[in-house]
């Protein structure tokens, strides 16, 4: 499987013919080095509403027919505005697929749609195959990431925040990482505005010393592959 990082949050996870899109903000985002009209999605993925990860969901569902996976609340507005497969769980819930499954479990943030619709964010847990990719969505520290990930699957990739001011920074990050015990870590979430302006090589370096797991940093459109 293949993580295509394209800035923020967003990352797609290619497996054969399937396209996993997660929080697809690529309009209006400065790091981008696609356009949406570029992406061909089978499925999106959502870990909450606000607009850097909302992004361009409902107009690439329309285009594709993908469906979309998020919370329940967020999940009813997208339908409202005609999307018309889409997936509603609340935490604990898991979605199948042919390819795997989708499990959205808390985060510690706060989550309103562009349209105003307020739920609470979530991270997910993403079965590709035999492949468990941990998004980690928008959250700060919270003691229930090491819970989340003894329950259930190894972690082969997690998908951590370091950018600080709206999500952990790169310190509390390397505690995360030391709970979560995944073989690969790819950050997101940093420098994509000033506020959240970090250094990922030392976040890098800090995991490593720290840890067993490899830290892999992308630049927006770099692909990491899962062997």
């Amino acid at each position: 499987m293949d993580i295509r990082f394209l800035g923020q949050s967003a990352v797609e996870l290619i497996d054969g013919d399937t396209r996993i899109l997660v929080d697809p903000f690529i309009s209006g985002n400065p790091k981008a080095t696609v356009s949406a009209d570029e992406l061909e999605p089978t499925h999106i993925l959502l870990t909450h509403g606000h607009q850097d990860h909302y992004g361009d969901t409902v107009e690439l569902a329309q285009r594709t027919g993908a469906p979309v996976l998020a919370q329940v609340e967020i999940a009813n507005e997208l339908s409202e505005l005609g999307l018309e497969t889409v997936h509603d769980p609340n935490f604990g819930g898991t979605v199948r697929f042919d390819w795997g499954w989708v499990k959205l479990v808390p985060a510690f943030h706060s989550s309103t749609t562009p349209n105003g619709t307020v739920s609470p964010p979530g991270g997910l847990l993403i079965m590709v195959g035999e492949t468990l990719v941990y998004h980690l969505g928008d959250t700060c520290l919270f003691s229930d990431l090491k819970l989340i990930t003894q329950r259930g699957n190894h972690v082969d990739v997690a998908l951590v925040p370091i950018g600080g001011h709206y999500t952990m920074d790169r310190h509390d990050a390397v505690v995360a990482c030391e709970w979560i015990g995944a073989d690969a870590v790819i950050p997101v979430h940093y420098d994509t505005f000033p506020p959240i302006e970090t250094d990922a090589q030392a976040f890098k370096a800090d995991v490593e010393a720290a840890t067993e797991s490899k830290v892999v940093v992308l630049a927006p459109g770099e692909t990491h592959t899962v062997r």
